[in-house]
């Protein structure tokens, strides 16, 4: 998206993301600023949910829809990227119902594997993937609520009041969300669940 950017760029650059909406909404070449500045953030979110090769599709897509409703952004908001982690916890919870159904859909035409290719499979995956799974078991119990109020704050580091922007959602939610998906999920691992997350990361 660079080469949208008009040649007063420079001055573009040092303005608040803000009154660059703002102005994107009259000049919309310059919105690709804003994709500069957030991307790299968005897809490495987008990429611990989904894994790389969807989040290098899904960061385009919640640009785009951020492009198309930057009309409705408020602009006396300084720094965009609660607002697009918002979007693109919109797009992952899409992107599951979808897989959902295309599972859904295969299951009723793929005969179920024997007993012991199955057996065999899943002990596979439970000796490489450990950790991961067991993050993602716990995960699983969650509500969907929950589970985007602490990965927000586990990995992206966002404040309570960026994660209810980016979720509209009241501050209070966000912290009766976070103290519940924290307690489930220390009863899962037996642990701080940021820290088993960003462990978990870590190796892969």
């Amino acid at each position: 998206m660079r080469h949208l950017r008009r040649a007063n760029d420079v001055d573009v650059g040092a303005m608040a993301d803000g009154a660059i909406i703002a102005r994107s909404v009259q000049e919309p070449e310059i919105f690709s600023v804003i994709f500069d500045r957030h991307a790299p953030h968005i897809h490495r979110y987008l990429a611990r949910r989904l894994g790389v090769p969807v989040a290098d599709d899904l960061v385009a897509e919640t640009f785009l829809a951020g492009f198309r409703r930057r009309d409705r952004f408020d602009v006396t908001h300084s720094n965009a990227r609660p607002w697009l982690y918002g979007i693109a916890t919109n797009i992952v919870s899409q992107h599951w119902r979808n897989e959902e159904r295309e599972y859904r859909l295969r299951q009723a035409y793929v005969p179920p594997t024997s007993e012991t290719e199955h057996a065999d499979r899943v002990a596979s995956v439970v000796t490489a993937q450990s950790l991961r799974r067991l993050l993602l078991d716990a995960l699983a119990v969650l509500s969907d609520g929950d589970r985007d109020v602490l990965l927000l704050v586990a990995w992206e580091d966002l404040t309570y009041d960026e994660v209810a922007a980016a979720l509209t959602i009241p501050v209070g939610t966000v912290r009766s969300r976070l103290n519940r998906a924290r307690r489930l999920l220390r009863e899962r691992l037996g642990g701080e669940p940021a820290g088993t997350i960003k462990e978990a990361l870590s190796n892969g």
